[in-house]
């Protein structure tokens, strides 16, 4: 009996998996620890908000990568020709948002997450 049945699909795994909205909770976490960081949080719970924003960073990066690298192919990239140059300012404002508490660092991550996350639902309308 084979309970394994491949799938055929032009990504690693049927569409319906691939989500922006994966991206964008992980800044969302990033922005709220920014916006909690200088009036809210005593100083024994600053080095803990430090070290969750860094990790929430890299599942940013992490999530856009997968989309990138995954979901998006040349075709998408003939239509949205800046496509790969969004991702890449958009991944290494994540790891900008590592360096600093500026909440302005994070706003700027959600928006160019938007904006990728626009093309992407343009490309499921196709």
């Amino acid at each position: 009996m084979n309970l394994i049945k491949p799938v055929y699909a032009h990504c690693d795994l049927p569409c319906g998996v691939y989500d922006p909205a994966q991206a964008r909770i992980e800044a969302e976490s990033v922005k709220a620890i920014m916006d909690k960081y200088v009036p809210d949080l005593h100083d024994e719970d600053k080095i803990r908000a430090i070290i969750i924003k860094e990790q929430r960073c890299e599942l940013v990066k992490h999530h856009l990568w997968v989309l990138w690298t995954d979901y998006f192919k040349p075709v998408h990239l003939e239509k949205y020709p800046d496509l790969h140059n969004k991702f890449w300012q958009a991944t290494k404002q994540a790891g900008e948002c590592k360096k600093t508490i500026d909440p302005s660092a994070g706003q700027k991550l959600l928006d160019m997450i938007d904006e990728i996350s626009e093309i992407f639902w343009e490309t499921k309308k196709a």
